[in-house]
This record gives structure tokens, C-alpha cells and sequence, in this order.
């Protein structure tokens, strides 16, 4: 009699086809975390940032004498953040043109040959960073300045109606303004080309502009940014603004179209 041996081979487990260094998403956002709030220009600017809103809005409040009752409550409290504007956009270039000046753009290209994963999650870290911030130091300054004007024709409270939306707005304002400094980095490559393009194109030409008494001239600056994002931050705006979401829209499209140029530019140019 013979008896059969059946021998079973053992079947091989899969292994694995996700690398433990595989480029994702999250990773590239996290790196890009982890770039912002690691560089001092990052604590300073944002600090600086800070510090001028709170510090011109407790003068403001500290100093009304019933001079400038016409105009708008949040308007003369975050008088600051014109200032501040500067410090959050100079912080959006480095974000970008800091590592061509540097020399680490070539590694995080080695990193992420795609490119276009890196563009994306600086604008969106940037921007949930500089929105949060501005937003909250917002809050503080209007209710600090408030002590001073709760028995004035000023007084007003965060549950009264438009002032959340005026505050945030003006928090959205600042963020998008800034945001088109971002892509302007990335455009210019260079800091100081960067910081001129925004100052004069975004701040200054405005104002040349506003000289001229043309009338299309006049309803063309109601959509440029700087003019976009004065009708955000205040609880009614001016009759020679836009609406607030037709402001939005306006800085939206500015802050999408400067994006939109950058991450071309970033696919043909070499690094």
C-alpha cells in the first residue's frame, strides 16, 4: 500500500504598497505646519501684527471725544489693521519667496516632484493661520476698547447685529490681501520684488487711481483688491463701496487668478 504526502505551500503575505515616505497630502501640509511656525519671521511679523491692531485700537477707544461719530464702530476700532496688513502680507511672501532666497525650494522639489501639492498647502496653511489669528486679535481689540466706549455713542457688543460679520470680514480682508501677496512671492521669486509689486500694485495704485474723476475709473477701483476688502470690515459700508459679498467675490476671484499664475509659472520654470 503507498501512501501520498500532499505538501502545502504556504502562501506569502502581501506586502505592503504604501511606503512609510510616501509624499501625501497630509504630509506635505504637516511639513509645511511645521516650516511656518518654526521660523522666528513667522512669530515676529504675526506678533508685530498683533501688537499694532490692539495697540491703535485701545487709542482709539482711550481717545474718542465724540469727533469721529460718523464714522463706522468697527472702522475706527481696527484702524490698526491698515498697519497690520503690511506685517501679515510681508509674512505671506516669505512663505514662498524665503526658500528661493535660501536655497530650500530645490529640496522641497526633490520632495514633492509634483510642485503643485507644495503651492497649495502653503496658501492653505498660510491662510488658516493668518485668518485665525487676525480673527481673534479682532475680538480682543474690540472688546477692550469698548471699557472706553461703553458710555459713548460707539458703545456696541458682539451679539448686536453686523458685528461678528464686520469683525470677521475684516479678518478676511487682511487674510485674502495677503494671500495675493503669497502668490506674488511665488511669481517674483525675490522678497523685495515681491513686497514692491504688492505695495505698489496692490496699495498704491488705488490710491493714484482715485485722483482721476472718470467715472469708470471709479466704479473699476470698487473691485480692486484693497478697495474689496475696505468693504468687509465694516458693519455698513460706505456708499462708494461694493457690498460685503460682492467684495468677497472681488478678493476671491484677485486672490484665485494670483494663485492661478504662480502655480503655472511653478510647472514651466526650472527651480
Amino acid at each position: 500500500m503507498t501512501t501520498t504526502t500532499t505538501t502545502t505551500t504556504p502562501t506569502p503575505t502581501p506586502m505592503s504598497t504604501t511606503s512609510p515616505y510616501a509624499v501625501t497630502p497630509r504630509r506635505i501640509m504637516r511639513a509645511e505646519w511645521h516650516k511656518l511656525l518654526t521660523l522666528r519671521s513667522t512669530w515676529w511679523t504675526l506678533g508685530l501684527a498683533t501688537a499694532l491692531v490692539i495697540g491703535v485700537g485701545l487709542m482709539m477707544g482711550s481717545t474718542y471725544d465724540g469727533d469721529d461719530a460718523n464714522i463706522d464702530t468697527v472702522l475706527f476700532i481696527l484702524f490698526g489693521s491698515q498697519l497690520s496688513q503690511i506685517c501679515v502680507a510681508v509674512l505671506g511672501i516669505l512663505v514662498t519667496a524665503s526658500e528661493y532666497s535660501t536655497g530650500l525650494v530645490r529640496a522641497t522639489m526633490a520632495a514633492v516632484p509634483r510642485r503643485l501639492p507644495v503651492l497649495w498647502s502653503k496658501a492653505g496653511v498660510f491662510t488658516a493661520c493668518a485668518f485665525t489669528l487676525t480673527f481673534a486679535t479682532n475680538v480682543v481689540t474690540f472688546l477692550l476698547a469698548q471699557i472706553w466706549l461703553s458710555d459713548t455713542d460707539k458703545s456696541l457688543s458682539l451679539t448686536d447685529s453686523g458685528v461678528l460679520g464686520a469683525l470677521a470680514g475684516n479678518a478676511a480682508g487682511v487674510t485674502l490681501l495677503s494671500l495675493i501677496a503669497l502668490g506674488l512671492g511665488a511669481l517674483c521669486r525675490s522678497i523685495p520684488a515681491a513686497i514692491g509689486a504688492f505695495v505698489g500694485a496692490v496699495m498704491i495704485l488705488p490710491e493714484v487711481l482715485g485722483v482721476i474723476s472718470d467715472d469708470f475709473v471709479q466704479s473699476a477701483l470698487k473691485y480692486f483688491p484693497a478697495k474689496s476688502a475696505e468693504s468687509l470690515g465694516t458693519i455698513l459700508p460706505p456708499a462708494d463701496h461694493n457690498a460685503p459679498v460682492t467684495g468677497l467675490v472681488s478678493l476671491l476671484v484677485w486672490a484665485a487668478a494670483v494663485l492661478a499664475a504662480a502655480a503655472l509659472l511653478l510647472k514651466r520654470r526650472d527651480v
